[in-house]
C-alpha cells in the first residue's frame, strides 16, 4: 500500500482529508509547516532551533514523511515548502488569522 493510500488513525475511508488530517496531527508535522512558511529555507539546524530544539531523530522523522507526501523539499539551501507545501501554508495562515480573531473573543 502507498503512502498516500495507507489506512489512517481513525479512520477506514481512504479520504484524502483524513490522511493530511493524520499527517497534520502528528506532533512537530504543523509546527515544521509553520517554520518553513514565507518560503523561507532553513537547513536542519535552523528547524531544529526554530522547533524547540526538537530532537533530530524526531525532527528526521517528521521531514521524511513530510518529503515522501510532497509538502516538504530539500535543496543546497536547506528545507522548504515545495509548490504543494505553499498552498498548504496558505490555507494555514488564512487559519491562523480565524484563530487570532476567535481568541479574541474568548
Amino acid at each position: 500500500m502507498s503512502k498516500t493510500s495507507r489506512a489512517v488513525r481513525g479512520s477506514s475511508s481512504g479520504r484524502p482529508i483524513m490522511l493530511l488530517l493524520d499527517v497534520l496531527g502528528r506532533r512537530w508535522s504543523l509546527r515544521i509547516m509553520w517554520e518553513l512558511r514565507g518560503g523561507q529555507r532553513l537547513t536542519f539546524r535552523e528547524l531544529q532551533a526554530a522547533c524547540d530544539n526538537l530532537s533530530p531523530t524526531s525532527l528526521n522523522r517528521r521531514l521524511k514523511e513530510l518529503r515522501e507526501l510532497k509538502l516538504i523539499d530539500h535543496t543546497g539551501q536547506g528545507f522548504g515548502h515545495t509548490p504543494w507545501g505553499e498552498e498548504l501554508g496558505e490555507h494555514l495562515l488564512t487559519l491562523n488569522n480565524w484563530s487570532e480573531t476567535w481568541h479574541k473573543s474568548l
